[in-house]
Order: structure tokens, then C-alpha cells, then sequence
């Protein structure tokens, strides 16, 4: 792709006016299938009021009180203005606190994060001072969200929460760890450089959470995660949140889980109020289309998306020389 951009791609590339127009209607046909096929109306995105399917809203139906009992962790939840639980925690907390294995299948959006970090928080024991639980995440931004999340449910507890994830010096998470942690939140390399060199006692930690599982089911983490799992107790709980599972889950759920309950809380896979559309071009055309899809949409502002850092500057770069300023910002 970068070398693609690199190279001239001005309207020259596109020997005839013709062949410009043919590339554009070839487009649009497809954009105007996905409408027909998905009801995407391109044209009214920015004008349709967003709302809410059923597995993002809350119930009314349950209420926190009916399974969480630490009355300080019912004080964090109201202060975070969870009136209600939305159907993917009312419906997975209960068995997470009985100590079932789970596999949940939910949008993102629809509060999978207090879904599992609930349960946790009721079942810490604050009085011992080790890890009890480590929740895996895929990527260190990951890692610190989920941990800021997890101490603003635990604001009125006594519980430690630290994360830790590669790209910073390992001395400053051996000493975060080393002053006391009840719940890890991190990344399977540091994870395991952390157990390997016994930094931490890991026999109380008897609960495993994977964030984002598909990503972490994926043959890049893999031997990793089967050593973290040898530290673990045997009577370990594995809870694996995602919206979409890989066919490798499978094989995984086969040598580390204990009958899992299986919860799918998802009718669709994305949420009403985001409409999704795509078309496939030829590698050299892109630029083109990007610049004719900016113009056709017709929108103040949008985010593009891209593979490497590289390509985000370049196509940063082209984007402006079009006619439609853009800044970049990656890792």
C-alpha cells in the first residue's frame, strides 16, 4: 500500500475521463447494493438520530442489589451511574459469581467490561494481598482503559488494580506489583516475563478474564497463553468476553475450560445507529475513490483507518493534497 501511494497517483493515472467514470459508477453500483441489501441509506447517516438496540439498553428487569452485596462496591457502581444492569451483565454476572466458566459473546458498547469486573470485585478477599484475578487484554492502550475503568467501579474499595504491559520499563512494574496487587490488568508478553521470573505468587490467583478473546485466541498469543496458564490454580475460572469468536476458540475451550456456559447477547453484529458499508477496488485505484467517497458523503469530519504507521503519514500527506486537511496520530 505504501508504495502504492508513493508513486504518482494523480488523474493521469486514469488514462481516460472514461475510464474515471466507469471506475465511479462501478462504485456507487456497489455502495447502492449494500443499501438494498442492508438498508444503508449513505446519504442520511449524518442525519438520522442514533438509538439504541435492546442489548445495549438496560433492564429493568434485574437489579444490582439482587446479586451484588459489598455495599461499597454498590457505592461505585451508583457512582458510575449504573442504574440498571444492561442485558449482557444482568445476564452473565450471576454465573460469574457462582464461579462458572463463561464464554460471552456481546457488541462492544453494551458494557462487557463492568460485566466481568463486577463479579470480580465482589469475590475479592481485600484482607489477602496477592493476585486474585489477571485480565488479559490484547494491546497496552487496552490495558490502562480497562484499569481505569476497574478503579473507578473499585473507588470505595480497598482493592489494589495495577496494570502492566510491554513497552515500558520492567523495574517500574516489578515495583507497582511488589507493593501489593488483588486484580492484574495486562498483556500476555508482560504477564508472562512478570510469572517467569516469580515476581508474583500466583497460587491465590484463581480467576482468568480474557478481554477482546478473539484477538487473544489468535496464534500470536498462543504459547503464552498456555504458560500463564500453568501458574494458575487448577480449579481456575477462565471467563472469555468477545463479539466474535474464532474457529480456534474451540481447541482452546477444549484444553482449559471447565464446561462453559455459553451466553450470546448479540441479535446483530453492529450497533443500530452505525451503518457499515464496503467496496472493493483495485489496490492502485484507491486514492481515487477515497477522494470521490469524501466528496460524495459530504461530511465534516471522519477517521481513516490504517495498517502501519507508515501508510498513516503518507495517505495523511495525499488526503491534505486533495483538498481535505488531515493530521495523523499513531503509536
Amino acid at each position: 500500500m505504501d508504495k502504492i501511494i508513493k508513486e504518482d497517483t494523480k488523474d493521469e493515472k486514469l488514462t481516460t475521463v472514461n475510464e474515471k467514470e466507469e471506475l465511479l459508477k462501478n462504485l456507487l453500483e456497489k455502495l447502492k447494493i449494500a443499501e438494498t441489501k442492508y438498508g444503508i441509506d449513505i446519504t442520511e447517516i449524518l442525519k438520522k438520530d442514533v438509538v439504541r438496540t435492546d442489548d445495549v439498553t438496560t433492564t429493568q428487569f434485574s437489579k444490582w442489589e439482587e446479586f451484588i452485596k459489598n455495599t461499597n462496591l454498590l457505592k461505585g457502581i451508583e457512582n458510575m451511574d449504573y442504574k440498571y444492569p444492561s442485558p449482557v451483565q444482568a445476564a452473565s454476572i450471576p454465573y460469574s459469581l457462582e464461579g462458572r466458566d463463561l464464554i460471552v459473546r456481546s457488541k462492544n458498547g453494551t458494557g462487557k467490561t463492568a460485566a466481568y469486573t463486577i463479579p470480580i470485585l465482589e469475590r475479592i478477599d481485600d484482607n489477602k494481598m496477592m493476585p486474585q484475578c489477571i485480565i488479559l487484554v490484547p494491546t497496552r492502550e487496552l490495558a490502562l482503559q480497562t484499569s481505569k475503568m476497574c478503579k473507578k467501579i473499585a473507588k470505595y474499595m480497598k482493592i489494589e488494580i495495577v496494570p502492566i504491559y510491554g513497552g515500558i520499563d520492567l523495574h517500574d512494574d516489578i515495583l507497582r506489583l511488589t507493593q501489593g496487587v488483588h486484580v492484574i490488568v495486562g498483556t500476555p508478553g508482560r504477564i508472562l516475563d512478570i510469572a517467569e521470573r516469580k515476581i508474583i505468587n500466583l497460587k491465590l490467583c484463581n480467576i482468568l478474564v480474557f478481554d477482546e478473546a478473539d484477538k487473544l485466541l489468535s496464534f500470536e498469543f498462543k504459547d503464552s497463553l498456555d504458560k500463564i496458564i500453568k501458574f494458575l490454580p487448577v480449579d481456575r475460572q477462565i471467563l472469555l468476553y468477545s463479539a466474535t469468536f474464532p474457529s480456534s476458540v474451540c481447541e482452546f475451550v477444549n484444553s482449559y475450560m471447565n464446561k462453559p456456559l455459553h451466553l450470546n447477547l448479540m441479535k446483530e453484529l453492529t450497533l443500530k445507529g452505525v451503518h457499515q458499508f464496503y467496496a472493493c477496488v483495485e489496490p492502485k485505484n484507491k486514492l481515487f475513490c477515497l477522494k470521490t467517497l469524501l466528496k460524495q458523503l459530504n461530511f465534516d469530519q471522519c477517521i481513516i483507518f490504517c495498517n502501519s504507521i507508515q501508510n498513516v503519514e503518507l495517505l495523511t500527506k495525499k488526503t491534505t493534497e486533495m483538498g481535505f486537511p488531515s493530521y495523523f496520530i499513531h503509536s
